[in-house]
């Protein structure tokens, strides 16, 4: 049975195809899938407090946000620091601003007298990576406020460190056993797509969760019989081009039985 032309399971072309017949190393952990897998969606249940401003933005990229026109506000980089600040002054006291670098943990703090005249602020920095930002922030009456940022380009080079570790085949393995166990890995963003399965001849499909890093990525498909005969299942029937490791918690599968299935190849993003 062929089943690699199911469209939830195909990777970027180009690559050599890994089709892995050595993974029993892995196999006793996969006997944890089942409930692993629970794991995989109370990763994304916290929800930031609604006071706080959490905001997502790239190198050189503006920052839109709200500062407090009678407290503090504090500017944070979520895994990085701030360097260097820049900004004009004005030159009178009474209608400006001033914007501090803390030293210990990176942090802004802005600082905007009830005087101040204009409805925005805005401000030059650099973090301690390299990654720079302009700030525009809208002046309000409000309490203190907290700004996060978070740089998607800190995440990919987390994961290309995590990946770069051990060569790419090695690596496919163990980020089939990070999947298996629903571990987390450092830089990778986990998804649960919300797409319905796909039916190839009796075999029900579904991609329930996705691991993306900077070149590599790992889905894990539940695989469920609905004929009326056993089934078994060959790596090679889930190995589209481009694959570098794949994987079958069970691969014999009765009627009405599932399995989970970890596939790895290159991220196309």
């Amino acid at each position: 049975m062929n089943i690699r032309d199911a469209g939830i399971i195909g990777f970027a072309a180009g690559g050599a195809t890994y089709i892995a017949g050595t993974l029993a190393a892995v196999e006793p952990r996969l006997k944890l899938a089942g409930l692993g897998l629970l794991a995989v969606g109370s990763m994304f249940t916290t929800r930031p407090a609604l006071a706080d401003q959490y905001r997502m933005a790239g190198d050189n990229a503006r920052v839109e946000c709200v500062a407090s026109k009678k407290d503090l506000t504090r500017i944070s980089l979520v895994g990085d620091q701030f360097a260097s600040l820049n900004k004009v002054a004005t030159g009178v006291p009474y209608n400006d601003f001033s914007v501090v670098n803390e030293p210990v943990r990176g942090d802004i703090y802005l600082s905007v007298p009830e005087t101040y005249a204009a409805k925005t602020i805005n401000f030059f920095a650099t973090s301690k990576k390299g990654y720079a930002y302009k700030f525009t922030c809208t002046v309000s009456p409000v309490e203190a406020q907290q700004v996060f940022v978070t740089n998607p380009g800190l995440a990919q080079a987390k994961a290309r460190e995590w990946e770069e570790q051990t060569p790419v085949e090695e690596t496919a393995v163990r980020l089939i056993e990070a999947m298996a166990t629903s571990a987390i890995v450092e830089g990778f963003e986990v998804r649960q797509p919300n797409s319905s399965p796909a039916i190839v001849g009796s075999l029900s499909i579904r991609l329930i969760a996705e691991y993306r890093g900077a070149s590599l990525l790992g889905k894990v498909l539940r695989v469920e019989n609905k004929g009326t005969a056993p089934v078994t299942l060959h790596e090679a029937d889930l190995a589209p081009q481009g694959t570098y490791a794949v994987t079958i918690a069970t691969p014999e599968i009765g009627p009405g039985q599932s399995t989970v299935a970890y596939l790895v190849g290159q991220n196309e993003n």
